[in-house]
């Protein structure tokens, strides 16, 4: 008999370690919002309280009030939640417990023969909703301008603390033990062999893959390689136009990244502004349409994402991966080499990894493939190329 479970917004559930009770079954799952929580939601949006507007009413100072305003408006009115989530559910979906943590994940098998297992893999302020677009092409590559040797089986978790992989039950989720957790996910699903890939906290994710380079790991793969200049002034000697151009684009992000430091420090003192005001919320998830400078992603995009943290009361939870990933790292430490087989997809509007850092770091790049289109959120913004890059990559490693 199937069991299917609705999801319910969890606020202030708590449990411990020691009193999970190490269930290791994977149970399917069903995501059904109260509608009384989607009425909240609406009322709280016309009430908002929106922030006199700075000078200019610009990017300059962060989030213009008049974006918010307009945002705002939309989400009312038109935005649709009972069509993404009839779309959300139009995939099998499952719960399991790893580590005494709810994980959700969607799972889709392909009907090629010898496809390859991978796990895809979001970071903030993204969910799983990002490779939604993906999963036909992976799993049905014939259908989708590919050859069937390219199929896939799709596993697409949440990561521990976003969405309905909540509440998070304690600390030290850190990047390299969400890797480790996906380990026991796959091969609790019974794969031996399998692929990984992420994007933003998912690249961090997929570069700890390739340290704990687990049995049956054939390569990781990742938006970004977060790789800086060591400081030896013989690098830059090195460098390309399009590398300075690269190093450009770091300095701009750098310096409108506030929501890192915060995120990375005091996560829980900013979690009560984004649980209380769905407004607030989409203000701070401003990397999600590139700091103003525009990018791919529809409004209903934005707000599928927006709503899945506001539905799940995750905001401050999500945050912590920051903070855990924080206190692991020693940043005056030599780091540490990747030699898993790694590939790399690099797109125009986004942080650029620059080959000459990277490979200082990971001696095991096979793929490297630049764009000219497509940002931060390439799996929503092209994923069509993100799916070609993936088949590419992953060719030479089945």
């Amino acid at each position: 008999m199937t069991h299917t479970t609705a999801f319910t917004p969890q606020t202030t559930t708590v449990r411990s370690r020691e009193t999970s009770t190490h269930d290791e079954s994977v149970r399917p799952f069903t995501v059904a919002i109260p509608q009384v929580e989607i009425d909240d939601l609406n009322d709280r949006l016309l009430r908002t309280r929106f922030a006199p507007s700075a000078p200019g009413d610009d990017w300059a100072y962060g989030v213009p009030t008049s974006w918010v305003a307009e945002l705002v408006e939309y989400w009312r009115t038109e935005f649709d939640w009972r069509a993404l989530e009839e779309k959300i559910n139009a995939v099998p979906h499952f719960l399991t417990e790893i580590d005494g943590q709810q994980i959700h994940f969607i799972h889709v098998r392909s009907q090629e023969k010898n496809a390859l297992p991978i796990v895809l893999t979001h970071g903030w302020p993204g969910s799983f909703l990002e490779f939604m677009d993906m999963i036909g092409p992976l799993t049905d590559p014939v259908a989708h301008g590919g050859r069937a040797e390219d199929a896939f089986d799709v596993v697409i978790p949440s990561v521990p603390g976003y969405g309905f992989s909540s509440p998070l039950i304690e600390g030290g989720w850190s990047s390299a033990r969400i890797a480790a957790t996906w380990d026991t996910l796959m091969k609790r699903l019974g794969y031996e062999r399998y692929g990984a890939h992420g994007g933003d906290g998912g690249s961090l994710i997929g570069r700890e893959f390739g340290l704990l380079n687990p049995i049956g790991l054939v390569g990781t793969h990742v938006l970004q390689l977060f790789s800086f200049p060591s400081g030896d002034p013989a690098e830059f000697e090195k460098l390309s136009q399009k590398d300075h151009e690269s190093l450009a684009t770091l300095a701009n992000f750098q310096a409108r990244a506030g929501f890192s430091a915060m995120q990375s420090t005091r996560p829980q003192t900013v979690a009560h502004a984004l649980s209380d005001s769905p407004a607030g919320l989409l203000a701070w998830n401003e990397l999600i349409v590139g700091f103003g400078d525009g990018n791919l992603l529809s409004r209903d995009q934005v707000l599928g994402n927006v709503a899945l943290y506001w539905f799940s009361n995750s905001a401050g939870s999500a945050a912590r991966q920051y903070y855990e990933d924080a206190r692991v790292t020693d940043p005056s430490a030599p780091a540490v080499v990747n030699d898993a087989p790694t590939g790399v997809s690099v797109f125009a509007n986004d942080f650029r990894t620059i080959r000459a850092f990277a490979d200082r770091e990971n001696s095991n790049i096979v793929y490297w493939s630049e764009h000219d289109e497509g940002g931060h959120f390439a799996a929503m913004e092209v994923p069509l190329a993100l799916t070609e890059d993936l088949r590419e990559f992953f060719s030479a490693l089945r």
